[in-house]
């Protein structure tokens, strides 16, 4: 009896150091964003402030588990409803969920068993373990279900369900005239990377118009507008992408793409039009095709010396600015020998040229290479 108490001592001790174990976190979260696109289409940063909320709280009231409260689920509750309130659906919110739960009960069973916990009383507590998993998920459900209920009750939430509807394919076209759209008006889908609530409605009340329609959508500020936004309406700090006006048959799948955009816009700000995200958009669904070809072009380089990647920062910057020295060096902060210096150098490194009378195939291929190897290295 004695080995046996202190055994689930020595289990709850563990559980109490993974509740604030930043690589547990670091873990689930990696997980969790795995398993589920929607999830993983979220800020990262939003990901980790509710995974962190939950597992610091969630294990730590299972190592307090004789005197479990219902506030102890409040961090699950929370997550539901923001899902909710986000557009993720349910089911994808539950593939990231079971993810990061498996995630966790697999490096407590490791640090389990390194840290001696029997194995026969290791079957018994990880089984308690796994019930109280459940119960963290189905307080996730919960939360979910209530926010949706709450957010059915007033005309704009209806409305929002309704774009969501549309957006993600799932609306027959009579149903538009709830939402206060018209199949006879073409609209500009507009996306952005903004995911807080409340951020999103700072955003919508700047670019929404009587007959434009806005909402979170697959956890991101989407939206329909009958006129394009302009440049002065988004701040630095944000990144928004429109799409020209299209009519309401065709707006799922621009919708789709002016995600993927999103997506491949990388670190830019501010307002773009889908047409200027184009080759970006197209690119990035060949991976594969992008590795090998930055390995074949750059493949002499070291992804860990600092000056390699100064070399290829400065020949990408100098392509992004059509060539132009003056350009590059101004961007860069730079006198432009120093960046004629840097462009011969990785010329004699991987025989790559700057050369401005390469056909446009050569330029984009040479363009995707260096974007590559700097991103993805």
């Amino acid at each position: 009896m004695a080995i046996d108490q202190q055994g689930r001592a020595l289990f709850t001790e563990i559980v109490r150091a993974m509740a604030t174990d930043a690589e547990v976190i670091e873990a689930v979260v990696e997980a969790a964003r795995g398993d589920s696109p929607a999830v993983a289409g979220l800020p990262i940063a939003e990901n980790r402030r509710h995974i962190a909320l939950m597992v610091t709280a969630g294990l730590t009231a299972f190592a307090d588990r004789e005197n479990l409260r219902s506030e102890d689920f409040a961090a699950a509750v929370q997550l539901g409803a923001d899902r909710a309130a986000q557009g993720i659906g349910l089911t994808e919110l539950l593939r990231g969920v079971h993810a990061g739960r498996s995630r966790a009960i697999a490096l407590t069973m490791e640090r389990s068993r390194a840290s001696g916990v029997p194995a026969g009383l290791l079957v018994d507590v990880m089984l308690d373990f796994e019930r109280y998993a459940g119960e963290l998920e189905r307080h996730v459900v919960s939360g979910y279900h209530a926010a949706e209920l709450r957010l059915s009750r007033t005309p704009r939430d209806t409305r929002i369900r309704l774009l969501r509807r549309l957006l993600l394919e799932d609306l027959p076209l009579e149903e538009l005239g709830r939402a206060g759209l018209s199949l006879d008006r073409t609209y500009c889908c507009v996306v952005s990377d903004v995911a807080d609530p409340g951020q999103a409605r700072a955003i919508e009340r700047r670019l929404a118009s009587p007959d434009g329609l806005f909402g979170l959508v697959e956890g991101k500020l989407a939206g329909l507008v009958t006129r394009s936004p302009s440049a002065d309406q988004i701040t630095a700090r944000e990144l928004v992408v429109v799409a020209p006006a299209t009519p309401l048959r065709q707006i799922p799948k621009v919708y789709a793409t002016a995600r993927a955009a999103l997506a491949a816009a990388g670190d830019r700000r501010g307002l773009h039009n889908l047409s200027d995200l184009a080759v970006e958009t197209a690119l990035a669904t060949q991976p594969v095709l992008a590795t090998i070809l930055a390995q074949e072009l750059m493949g002499v380089l070291d992804p860990a010396d600092r000056y390699h990647r100064q070399l290829v920062s400065t020949a990408l910057t100098y392509l992004d600015t059509g060539r132009r020295l003056d350009q590059t060096a101004a961007a860069l902060h730079l006198h432009p020998n120093t960046v004629r210096y840097r462009l011969s150098r990785l010329t004699a490194l991987t025989g790559w040229s700057p050369d401005g009378s390469q056909a446009p195939l050569q330029a984009a291929r040479d363009w995707w290479a260096l974007r590559t190897w700097l991103t993805t290295s």
